[in-house]
């Protein structure tokens, strides 16, 4: 019977989630990025400094900032000049040097890589000067050609929040495209998580606050893997199918655990499972999960958490800004 059962949890959790709750309906399989940022060859291949350049693949991000902190001025400029698809995307670099190498993707782009679908983290804010700082994952079908979509939300997040915070619109991973396997798996979480896990690491060697988390439906997955390896202070999910944990307990996380969703919010139809690979757990807003729920019976829907007026952006306002 238990077997049966889960075999029928199962089929349901596929029907929704490939045969298609929200959204277009993909067979395919994405591929995540990897590797290191264009340009890498040349940059490791650069021995006009007279010292080894950290390698992008290897160097840690404190590394990484230790580096640059022994060069002038004038030999970080020059570094940017040389490799800006390497400096830009460089995690531990400062925070105007990748500014000014991804300048021709447009003002405070924080990371910027062409390739595939695309990977862009926009800064929102006085991002070096802030006294605390907020990064938003996203969910599913946001790449370089939807991204004004996120980039809006941090714009709006940030207002709210105030002048003294800096709000990281990072779509820095592969998110699955469409209403298919990769939506229901975590395969394209896990590797969004060590991507997040090292960008916040970036920020934390370049002397800035521990980020808050702001993850939105798959992008909640990808916080609730990378939860135990970063300092971020709080973690909000929103419209989440699950964080692939059982509870806040099971995060191993020190950071606070809040949740919302909304009642208009198509996600409440995704059963709430985890079964041979397919689903993503418990329910973040249910009593046992342990999350501090937020208001949110005035969002309208799945991607409308971050709207103006709304409980949930006074509320994501108050914690990215440190007044909750």
């Amino acid at each position: 019977m238990r077997r049966f059962r889960k075999t029928l949890i199962t089929a349901l959790l596929t029907a929704l989630l490939v045969g298609g709750t929200a959204g277009r309906a993909s067979a395919s399989t994405e591929s995540p990025l990897s590797g290191p940022p264009p340009g890498t060859a040349a940059w490791l291949a650069d021995d006009s400094l007279g010292k080894e350049l950290p390698d992008p693949t290897t160097a840690s991000p404190s590394e990484v900032a230790a580096f640059f902190a022994g060069l002038t001025g004038a030999q970080q400029r020059r570094l940017v000049e040389d490799h800006p698809t390497v400096v830009g995307n460089l995690d531990g670099a400062p925070v105007h040097l990748r500014y000014e190498a991804n300048a021709p993707a447009g003002d405070q782009v924080l990371a910027y890589d062409p390739r595939g679908r695309g990977l862009i983290a926009h800064v929102a804010g006085d991002l070096e000067n802030a006294a605390h700082v907020a990064v938003i994952v996203p969910g599913s079908d946001i790449d370089i050609s939807t991204f004004d979509r996120t980039a809006q939300q941090a714009a709006d997040l940030q207002e709210e929040a105030g002048d003294d915070t800096a709000v990281i619109a990072w779509a820095g991973y592969t998110t699955p495209s469409g209403i298919g396997l990769d939506l229901a798996t975590g395969r394209l979480a896990e590797t969004g998580a060590e991507r997040l896990t090292r960008f916040t690491d970036g920020l934390d060697a370049v002397g800035l606050p521990a980020p808050s988390f702001f993850c939105h439906s798959y992008g909640s997955v990808v916080c609730g893997l990378a939860a135990s390896d970063t300092d971020a202070s709080d973690i909000v999910v929103m419209g989440s199918p699950g964080m692939r944990a059982d509870d806040v307990t099971a995060l191993d996380t020190d950071a606070r655990v809040w949740a919302a969703k909304s009642p208009d919010d198509w996600i409440d139809r995704v059963p709430n499972v985890e079964v041979l690979s397919l689903g993503h757990g418990a329910d973040p807003t249910s009593p046992g999960f342990g999350a501090t729920v937020l208001p949110a019976d005035d969002v309208p829907g799945h991607d409308e958490y971050f709207t103006p007026g709304t409980s949930t952006l006074t509320a994501f306002a108050a914690i990215a800004g440190g007044d909750l």
